[in-house]
């Protein structure tokens, strides 16, 4: 079982930046996929990055050209920068392992928030 704990969320405006974090405890991290997924108001979550132990790196075509996704397997984390935001991006984001089906490995984390509003 992998422990996880996303931060980096905020309130940004239209066009601006944010980076969030994921840090994950347990054993095993290293070899798993990794994705940041997404929860806005209403909607259902959708997995929109993931990258595989590799660094082999995949993104929803909403966020394409926008979000990277990075993770450094020594320190036990993953990145997502997220760039040109937009209102559409407000969502709460969740760190999670992305096992077959893009379906969620392991238990949800908290989340964090990002709300992009002018």
């Amino acid at each position: 079982q992998v422990h996880i704990v996303e931060s980096g969320g905020g309130l940004v405006q239209p066009g601006g930046s944010l980076r969030l974090s994921c840090a994950a405890s347990g054993n095993f991290f290293t070899i798993y996929t990794m994705g940041w997924y997404r929860q806005a108001p209403g909607k259902q979550r959708e997995l929109v990055a993931t990258i595989t132990s590799g660094q082999n790196a995949n993104y929803a075509d909403s966020v394409k050209g926008r979000f990277t996704i990075s993770r450094d397997n020594t320190e036990k984390m993953v990145y997502l920068q997220m760039n040109s935001l937009k209102a559409e991006d407000t969502a709460v984001y969740y760190c999670n392992g992305v096992a077959s089906g893009s379906t969620p490995r392991w238990g949800w984390g908290q989340g964090t928030q990002v709300t992009v509003s002018s």
